[in-house]
């Protein structure tokens, strides 16, 4: 039986704040199978009390302490091994392990430019080495050069590396617009490649992709992007769902909110009803927010539920930048090292 839905409160931003940084400290053990993953979850963790304008709440010593920890997961002057690993549970030593991942490499970089750091320290030359050996001929990514998935989520981690890096060399732009156009199912949405249902994860992708390229308006025609924004805002409910026929979810109304908003339109949404819909999932008590509002809270949803609700404007919370999923003052930060880096 389906539970009364809760009544939104306002925000509780001590709470959530509480709940952030307490994934800073320590993982609780229901939490162990995702060791593998821990950058992911430091990226949830200080880009939400950046948002919340709480990362004061972390002493100097504990933030200078995640930097640190970051560098450690880089893999330098390995062609196209390099990167960042996603957790120190990996060896040191070389190894067959030794391997950057894409998509921790663009969460490592983002959090890094969260928390102030000048990004000298990344090699960004290897980097860049890394990237081109991961892209495959019909222009989509794999995860890692040892061997992965290969599909929309890893073309946007590359984006948005290339984008933080200032550095497009070793991204073939043109295979990759090539692969998200193939990419456009027959309801005008993207999946996670060619002939793939339609979904908001991978729409959002593609979408941030294309505008990180700023080929948004150059590579998909009109009556495409007038398709796309048709499909984006019927996923709206109350707040917003992945794909046509599924329930509504806290993380779409960031996967969806934020291409609305690169696309445009995201005024001919209903924010109120986005709004409430995503504060009925945030746990009053120990903080964080939920897929939805009968369901416990977790890091992915807690830190794309507030940047659903900082798009809307939410007067506690700091505006975001779309594409690259980071705070306004985090991309402010970036764009001042891109300046020196030009100088």
């Amino acid at each position: 039986m389906d539970l009364p839905r809760r009544p939104p409160a306002e925000l509780d931003t001590m709470r959530h704040a509480q709940y952030f940084k307490r994934i800073t400290q320590i993982m609780p053990w229901q939490m162990a199978s995702y060791d593998s993953i821990r950058m992911l979850f430091g990226f949830f963790a200080i880009s939400g009390l950046d948002l919340l304008n709480s990362l004061k709440i972390l002493k100097e010593e504990d933030r200078l302490g995640a930097v640190e920890w970051i560098y450690r997961l880089q893999v330098k002057e390995a062609g196209g091994r390099s990167g960042f690993q996603a957790s120190t549970m990996l060896p040191d030593e070389p190894s067959e392990y030794l391997c950057g991942h894409l998509s921790m490499t663009y969460t490592a970089l983002a959090t890094l430019l969260t928390l102030g750091d000048d990004l000298s320290r990344v090699d960004k030359k290897s980097i860049i080495e890394g990237i081109r050996s991961c892209q495959n001929p019909d222009g989509c990514f794999i995860a890692m050069i040892t061997g992965s998935e290969s599909d929309m989520r890893f073309l946007y981690s590359a984006c948005c590396i290339c984008a933080i890096l200032d550095d497009w060399s070793g991204f073939n732009k043109d295979r990759a617009i090539d692969y998200i156009i193939k990419s456009i199912s027959y309801d005008g949405a993207m999946g996670q490649g060619p002939g793939l249902e339609s979904h908001g994860g991978s729409t959002f992708c593609a979408v941030a992709s294309l505008y990180l390229m700023n080929e948004l308006h150059n590579a998909l025609t009109l009556e495409q992007l007038e398709r796309l924004r048709r499909w984006c805002l019927m996923r709206q409910n109350d707040g917003f769902q992945g794909r046509p026929g599924k329930p509504t979810d806290t993380c779409y109304s960031f996967w969806v909110g934020a291409t609305l908003h690169m696309l445009d339109v995201q005024q001919y949404s209903d924010a109120e009803e986005n709004r409430e819909y995503v504060l009925s999932t945030q746990d009053t008590r120990i903080g964080g927010f939920a897929k939805s509002y009968d369901m416990r809270a977790d890091p992915l949803h807690a830190y794309l539920g507030l940047s659903a609700l900082s798009l809307l404007g939410e007067p506690a919370l700091q505006p975001m930048n779309a594409a690259l999923n980071i705070s306004n003052r985090a991309y402010a930060h970036l764009k001042d090292l891109h300046k020196k880096w030009n100088q």
